[in-house]
């Protein structure tokens, strides 16, 4: 049962009228007489080289037909291909002249053969390059920002306590060494300090151990020391340690900084 505007619906109307073109059926269209040539031609597995005329004309007919009852927009080049099928059966059906040998008259249907031959290689290079894996119908292209990968790590600051632990570090070494030096004249400071530009003027990183000379003993690592402090407080000296209780390098700070 069916309901109409909230009422049911148990009798047909009588005066229901349903126009004949309400239903349209669309069948798959050929892309041309050749297309349909070749179909039917393949669908019964014939020899395109050995065309039995009179049936493909038949068939052909039939189709032509059938596009004239259902309405749909008949090309002109379908009516061309049916009056070239008739003239080849036509040409066919005639007797041939007497004395005429079989090889004296080129076969009406060879010109046809070559056509349809040739449409056949274009269509199967067209379906070949239809499969192949096409832009934004099988694939996509996919971009993706890997951002700047320059990234410039900065070490951390040396705090004075990492320096103390550092000298702590030299003091015992010389303890071990227990060479005593005798000098008459002082150490001076800015001659240590002299001492250590020259030794980093070479832009290299150097290691906080060559500063000092165990051979002047405890004396001369305080000096040292002290001529490094100097240097790193005028901004002529920079001290770099990659990580906590890692070893600490000294060079010489560029001018620009």
């Amino acid at each position: 049962m069916a309901l109409v505007r909230g009422q049911p619906l148990v009798e047909m109307p009588q005066d229901l009228y349903i126009p004949p073109d309400a239903l349209e059926v669309i069948l798959e269209a050929f892309e041309g007489p050749l297309d349909l040539l070749l179909y039917l031609i393949r669908r019964q597995n014939l020899d395109v080289l050995d065309i039995p005329i009179a049936e493909i004309t038949r068939q052909y007919m039939e189709y032509i037909d059938l596009m004239r009852e259902m309405r749909l927009e008949l090309a002109a080049e379908y009516l061309v291909m049916a009056a070239i099928l008739a003239e080849i059966k036509s040409r066919l059906l005639l007797p041939r002249p007497p004395g005429d040998d079989a090889g004296g008259e080129t076969d009406p249907r060879a010109e046809l053969v070559r056509r349809l031959q040739e449409y056949e290689r274009y269509k199967r290079a067209a379906e070949d390059l239809d499969a192949l894996p096409r832009i934004e119908r099988d694939t996509s292209v996919a971009h993706a920002d890997a951002g700047a990968r320059n990234v410039v790590r900065l070490p951390p600051p040396v705090e004075l306590r990492e320096l103390l632990l550092a000298l702590k570090d030299v003091l015992r070494r010389a303890e071990l060494n227990g060479a005593v030096a005798m000098q008459r004249d002082a150490l001076s400071i800015r001659e240590r300090m002299s001492d250590l530009l020259k030794l980093v003027e070479d832009g290299a990183f150097h290691a906080f151990e060559e500063v000092f000379r165990p051979e002047q003993g405890r004396l001369g690592i305080v000096v040292s020391f002290i001529a490094m402090l100097e240097l790193l407080k005028e901004a002529m000296l920079e001290v770099i340690q990659d990580a906590p209780l890692a070893p600490v390098y000294l060079k010489a700070r560029a001018a620009s900084a």
